[in-house]
């Protein structure tokens, strides 16, 4: 009776311990002054308590709906990551904002000296320089992955390279191209140019691919700020089968590059070549973007995803047989 009355005042103890401690928030000094105990004593209370079993922490996120489409998505898009930010309803502007802030530190958070880092033009880019905030300086070089077409701050893709990376305190190596050549023949006697292809060389091998996925949509698309196309011609590319763009290729709902005039005319690395990079990162917000994401997906082209959340969830709906949308 005695050993177990002795047992009931140690445990009493260290719950009271564990209490002040992680509840109440004191420091071990503080318990121990409190409790006329030596503060080594109460730091053996604290480990008797963890090998008891008595502590147990729980982290309930307010957020907890993002991690679940997050989980969900990298689950059914076999991707390595997911970042699911909140949507803002009524403001595109707002929620391309934080896909672009979430975009910026998850590429602080996982960047070394030494990389380099591709990147395409684009809105959702874009929103990712000018969220950009770093610590120190990385010594890294930033590339563009296709030519640019100059007029808007996220079409200029070297613009886009140059402000990356002077934000992350790199270097840039520029690719003096337009996104279109005016002929496939034109097209193929740039991409041979010898200063052209040892960027795109570069590129090819990058540590990371930022990479923006737009739509065709004739009312919401970015693509016609890169192509002037005729309303006609916007809706005759949807009629064919055409669902988004992805490094100014026009790709089909499997990730098929579709068989397009346009796309035989781009002075860009393909999509299937971005499988030699260490890692591709997509980027996009809004829902009009929900059919585009599906196709890159299903063309195996990311190794992560950062999108909002309504957008999320509308791609997970258009995953057949899925089991759980979150």
């Amino acid at each position: 009776m005695a050993e177990r009355r002795q047992d009931f005042e140690t445990v009493r103890q260290i719950h009271a311990v564990l209490v002040l401690h992680f509840i109440e928030g004191k420091k071990q000094s503080e318990i121990a002054n409190e409790l006329n105990l030596s503060t080594s004593k109460v730091n053996r209370l604290i480990t008797q308590g963890r090998k008891l079993g008595m502590l147990k922490i729980e982290i309930d996120s307010p957020f907890q709906r993002l991690m679940d489409l997050e989980e969900a998505l990298s689950r059914f898009a076999s991707l390595d990551s997911a970042v699911v930010t909140p949507t803002v309803e009524g403001s595109e502007k707002a929620t391309l904002q934080q896909v672009g802030r979430a975009a910026a530190s998850h590429l602080t958070e996982t960047l070394r000296d030494g990389d380099v880092i591709a990147i395409t033009g684009g809105k959702a880019v874009s929103a990712l320089v000018d969220s950009l905030e770093v610590e120190r300086a990385w010594d890294v070089t930033v590339v563009p992955l296709t030519g640019g077409v100059q007029g808007k701050y996220f079409t200029d893709v070297n613009h886009l390279a140059t402000r990356l990376a002077e934000r992350l305190g790199g270097k840039t190596m520029l690719l003096h191209a337009p996104l279109f050549a005016e002929s496939q023949a034109q097209r193929d006697m740039l991409m041979g140019v010898s200063s052209i292809k040892e960027v795109l060389d570069l590129a090819r091998r990058a540590n990371i691919a930022l990479v923006g996925i737009g739509s065709v949509q004739p009312a919401r698309s970015s693509y016609y700020d890169l192509h002037p196309v005729p309303e006609a011609d916007r809706k005759m590319l949807v009629g064919t089968g055409v669902v988004g763009e992805f490094m100014a290729h026009l790709i089909r709902e499997n990730g098929a590059v579709a068989n397009f005039a346009l796309n035989s005319r781009l002075v860009a690395l393909s999509p299937q070549e971005l499988g030699q990079c260490e890692r591709v990162i997509g980027i996009a917000a809004g829902t009009s973007k929900v059919s585009p994401i599906k196709a890159a997906l299903n063309g195996g082209f990311l190794e992560s995803l950062i999108v909002d959340e309504d957008t999320a969830a509308a791609v997970l709906q258009q995953y057949e047989g899925s089991e759980h949308v979150a």
